[in-house]
């Protein structure tokens, strides 16, 4: 900020801040005195923003041959009066613009009520263009309007709004304070917009599905659950679009894509919140083979479209998104990560219980050496996957809805995506077999009354959709949020949610 405009203000809590609350509504009850009314008829013909980058160029003798006259609003957000002479910084969509209050310039009476303007306020002013002194563009203005008092202070201005439990709970005050908040949600809006164009121009179709079902399917997660009173009947929201999806594979939409919201009743952490963006797609005559190689491609796409490079930091570790995709089997990142094991004890149903007691992960006695191999992963190697790695061949046991692999019927044509020890996408060759679907249903029902509470319910529906016949099929779910994590540098799933569910204030 230029020294034209440099004002110190004061922090407001307790008492303080309940006097200038005091003050301003007293200040607004004068205004309304006089007729004030919260004018809602000026308009600006200039952003902040668009100045710059038009005049940025302009030296001081050309503006004032030019005469380039614009009307500019916004929230105040810096403000210095000198007698005669006042300046205020006007905050728009697209940055700060200063103008120029001067006695002289202004009818007194106008001049005398801008004295009375408060950070906060959102003020409109008409004028030309021109440099002060210390050559910074400001607008000089001839007319003037208060448009919105402000009635609560803004947070102290040098240090802005960082306290973080703050920053979530009023986002509104984050977004006024602080630029790089901004950026993160306009970096995100320009992310799914790259990944709609990318997905329209391969000839995907871009479709909605119900976010209330009658059974919670499409993954393995705990739903919420609400009553529809007209129906009289338990619905859940949802927590996956996929079978609905590929209702639409079926019905011949071969390429299809969703960018939704799901509902999963589980913890909140940095890299969890209960409300969450997914894009899944469905794509006909593929595999999952075909879906890595394009997901690879898309994101070193979206990393050179978002950011200008195929390279990006991400909390101070570089990742290259121009080179190829590391891809390892679970089986293979267990042994690699667990020595005691040997390749030939990783179906051992007490090998694996045993190793899971060393490593203090606690099992159930349903569990059978797929979902054993899988929670050794999870404990063990996941977090140790920091460049980009795609992890191939899951148990069937852990996926449900996933095409066996031809080669060995204990596993699954999957794949999960993991950058920065974190899953990123998920994607398989989708199982198209209709009584092999079934059987995986009811083995879910068997997990279920065992205690699972993750299991899937029997969806009889979909079964009678896959025997209509889906075709071969690749299906992939991609959580937008991780990866709007790591394309803004975040360290936390709430610094890319403009309202992240918190936990109650004091809790």
């Amino acid at each position: 900020m230029s020294n034209d405009t440099d004002q110190p203000q004061g922090a407001p809590g307790g008492g303080t801040g309940q006097r200038l609350v005091a003050e301003r509504r007293r200040k607004l009850a004068e205004l309304r005195a006089g007729g004030f009314t919260f004018p809602n008829r000026r308009r600006r013909t200039a952003l902040a923003g668009q100045i710059h980058s038009t005049y940025e160029a302009h030296g001081a003798e050309a503006l004032e041959a030019e005469g380039i006259e614009v009307a500019v609003g916004g929230r105040i957000m810096a403000r210095r009066v000198m007698g005669k002479t006042s300046f205020v910084k006007l905050q728009d969509r697209s940055g700060q613009v200063q103008v120029l209050l001067q006695l002289g310039a202004l009818a007194d009476a106008a001049y005398q009520e801008t004295k009375g303007w408060d950070l906060g306020d959102i003020a409109w002013a008409r004028g030309q263009l021109f440099r002060t002194r210390t050559g910074e563009l400001t607008v000089r203005a001839a007319e003037v309007a208060l448009l919105v008092k402000s009635l609560r202070p803004l947070p102290e201005k040098f240090h802005g709004l960082t306290d973080q439990e703050t920053r979530y709970r009023q986002r509104y005050l984050d977004l006024i304070m602080n630029e790089d908040s901004r950026e993160v949600f306009r970096r995100r809006s320009r992310i799914v917009q790259f990944l709609r164009s990318y997905l329209d121009a391969l000839d995907f179709l871009e479709v909605e599905t119900p976010m209330m079902q009658a059974i919670a399917g499409g993954a393995m997660a705990r739903p919420f659950v609400t009553h529809h009173n007209a129906l009289d009947r338990q619905l859940y929201l949802r927590i996956a679009p996929e079978l609905y999806l590929k209702r639409l594979v079926v019905g011949g939409f071969e390429r299809v894509y969703e960018l939704n919201r799901n509902f999963r009743n589980e913890g909140i952490s940095t890299q969890h919140n209960p409300e969450f963006t997914m894009l899944e797609l469905y794509m006909a005559y593929a595999d999952y083979h075909t879906l890595m190689d394009m997901l690879e491609q898309l994101l070193r796409s979206l990393a050179e479209g978002v950011l200008g490079s195929a390279t990006l930091t991400y909390q101070g570790r570089s990742y290259d998104f121009g080179a190829p995709f590391r891809r390892a089997s679970i089986e293979d990142l267990v042994i690699e990560h667990n020595p005691a094991l040997e390749r030939a004890q990783l179906r051992d149903l007490a090998v694996l219980r045993a190793h899971c007691a060393t490593l203090g992960v606690p099992v159930h006695d349903a569990w059978g050496a797929g979902k054993l191999l899988t929670e050794i992963f999870e404990k063990t190697a996941e977090h140790r996957l920091l460049a980009p790695t795609f992890v191939t061949g899951f148990p069937a046991e852990v996926s449900p809805l996933a095409r066996r692999s031809d080669a060995d019927p204990f596993l699954t044509d999957r794949f999960e995506l993991y950058i920065h020890g974190r899953e990123i996408a998920n994607g398989f060759s989708e199982l198209n077999d209709a009584e092999d679907q079934a059987e995986r249903f009811q083995a879910q029902l068997s997990q279920k009354a065992a205690g699972d509470e993750e299991a899937m319910a029997y969806d009889a529906d979909y079964v009678a959709a896959l025997e209509y016949g889906l075709p071969p099929t690749a299906g992939l779910g991609i959580g937008v949020d991780r990866l709007v994590m790591l394309l803004t540098d975040s360290a936390s799933i709430r610094d890319v949610l403009l309202f992240p569910h918190l936990r109650e204030a004091g809790d």
